[in-house]
């Protein structure tokens, strides 16, 4: 079997495991946010934190509540990597500096799981599991609170409560998080992926020389990383390592496990207002746009310029021979496509077309599909933009799910946006500006370019990844990038917060007949129209002079 018709097989088998958990999965999350009953175990943590699990919360309480959390989090992150001497199962491994610690502490906080340093040496077992994984279930948790609050924003009439971010949190650990992420990492073991509490194993390599292969509690992690879209490996070569990721049947496995939640997610809208077809549109505009850039990359790897490529009959260089192209590029669109940030080749090695299309999948806005909860609020955020262009256009107040969309919601939908390029164009701006980024890129020219502009992407929409032709380790690049996180974190989610509470305020809107509808193909249409149109807009100067140079030169 050749290499296309295995990875044709390989998107096949993809679409068919979503496919089949889609419905199931997506309901399945509509009534656990939806239900009135709580858990045993949740009633015994609200009576132990002093949670009043009955009263509902305004916009503001609500965001007080994910920042506070967060802010928490943060810190006490910071604090584990800074004591690790103390702790045990440290191995020696002395206190992360303190720059590296911020960064790290902001990268897993805000599920972006940025890491520049190598883990296997900088940090030991407790910090890997009590602050590192623990962060990666608790980040994903916060995405899917605030998306399902504003779920609720569109559901809700004439109230100024969006529920309660406590309840919040601790179902979607409880009931989803967790019990998903521990059936994966059952069967990662089972696919040969490692876990040991050892700090390493002596072998003989085939030099013949004495060697120690590090080891971790590596399934347990893999399974969260790419369950809650993460992506921090507990490696160095992150999923290119063998024992995160052996074989082929574990590589489709980790896709399918980042692309679960988000692509359900949608499922979970439409069942919580009460129309499905809501849903399905939205999961269909995420889908084209994975698929189209997915072509993109394939084509652009398939079909590389320079003699070595040519000679090879594919750009192989930077990728894993257990997976070859159609792997590696699978793997690379759909983790920059749902803000998880794990890698199976180094995208560094892309091609000026397929570094592209992973760079612009990002500066879509991660919603192709996005991350567990960003992608559905960042594409209802955008649904919004689209309903308001198409209402600019016949002359009438937009409406969108029985809510018309004033002064107010268009505001706090176009900073949601907006906040994003910002932080991309002045941080990769102010990089270029400074003589010193010279000293820190692999190349120079319109990669080089590209390597400053992926980081500073990366990094403001949460995603984690990165060209890996680009030092960091400067207290520049790690104070800025930190900052990127922060921002690109949480000021969009107190905009979306805000257009919540906005929309839960007002009373519903019946449909006339000059309503637009929104579970038809045209709002599919107008939807992906807005995200390409916003995107193109705003970043193809930048792209221009980036990985589209490089792929015509």
């Amino acid at each position: 079997m050749g290499d296309t018709l295995a990875g044709l097989f390989q998107v096949a088998a993809l679409l068919v495991l979503l496919g089949v958990c889609y419905v199931p999965l997506g309901d399945y999350m509509a009534r656990v946010f939806t239900a009135e009953r709580h858990w045993r175990i949740e009633s015994m943590l609200y009576r132990l934190v002093r949670v009043d699990a009955s009263s509902g919360q305004r916009w503001p309480t609500y965001a007080a509540g994910v920042l506070g959390f967060s802010f928490v989090s943060c810190a006490l992150l910071y604090l584990l990597q800074r004591l690790q001497p103390v702790l045990p199962a440290s191995f020696g491994r002395g206190p992360v500096p303190p720059a590296t610690a911020f960064n790290t502490a902001v990268s897993f906080v805000t599920n972006t799981n940025w890491q520049s340093y190598v883990p296997e040496q900088t940090l030991g077992d407790t910090v890997q599991m009590a602050g590192l994984t623990v962060q990666n279930v608790l980040s994903a948790a916060v995405g899917l609170a605030v998306a399902v609050a504003l779920i609720r924003g569109f559901v809700r009439s004439g109230t100024d409560r969006l529920g309660n971010v406590w309840v919040d949190l601790t179902r979607g650990t409880v009931r989803i998080l967790l019990p998903l992420a521990f059936v994966a990492a059952v069967l990662l073991l089972v696919m040969g992926v490692t876990m040991s509490l050892h700090a390493g194993v002596d072998t003989t390599g085939v030099d013949g020389a004495a060697h120690t292969l590090p080891l971790a509690p590596t399934a347990s992690q893999e399974a969260i990383k790419q369950l809650g879209t993460n992506g921090g490996g507990i490696f160095n070569a992150n999923s290119a390592h063998p024992f995160e990721n052996p074989n082929a049947v574990s590589n489709l496995f980790q896709i399918f496990l980042m692309l679960l939640i988000p692509v359900c997610l949608t499922r979970t809208f439409g069942t919580m207002v009460r129309n499905p077809r809501q849903g399905t549109v939205l999961v269909s505009v995420m889908g084209v746009l994975w698929a189209g850039l997915l072509a993109v990359a394939w084509y652009a790897e398939t079909h590389p310029n320079g003699p070595a490529a040519l000679a090879a009959g594919g750009a192989l260089e930077g990728k894993e021979v257990r997976f070859g192209i159609p792997s590696s590029v699978l793997f690379g669109i759909s983790t920059t496509g749902t803000s998880t940030g794990a890698v199976n080749s180094m995208h560094d090695s892309f091609t000026g077309g397929a570094g592209g299309a992973t760079l612009l999948n990002m500066l879509l806005g991660e919603v192709a599909p996005g991350g567990v909860g960003t992608g559905l609020y960042g594409i209802l955020v955008l649904a919004v933009i689209a309903v308001f262009l198409a209402g600019l256009m016949v002359g009438r107040t937009p409406e969108y799910l029985g809510k018309k969309l004033g002064r107010r919601e268009v505001t706090a939908a176009a900073v949601s946006i907006l906040v994003m390029p910002t932080i991309v164009l002045i941080g990769a701006g102010l990089a270029i500006a400074l003589p010193g980024t010279a000293g820190a890129l692999n190349n120079g020219g319109a990669h080089g370019f590209s390597e400053v502009l992926y980081a500073y992407a990366s990094t403001a929409n949460n995603n984690g990844s990165a060209f890996a032709g680009i030092t960091v380790t400067g207290n520049f690049f790690q104070s800025t990038l930190g900052v990127a996180m922060l921002l690109g974190r949480f000021v969009p989610i107190l905009a979306v917060l805000a257009l919540a509470g906005s929309l839960a305020a007002q009373r519903r809107v019946e449909p006339g007949a000059g309503t637009l509808p929104t579970d038809k193909p045209q709002f599919a249409v107008l939807v992906g129209g807005t995200v390409v149109l916003v995107a193109a807009l705003t970043f193809f100067p930048a792209l221009a002079l980036g990985p589209i140079a490089e792929a015509l030169a």
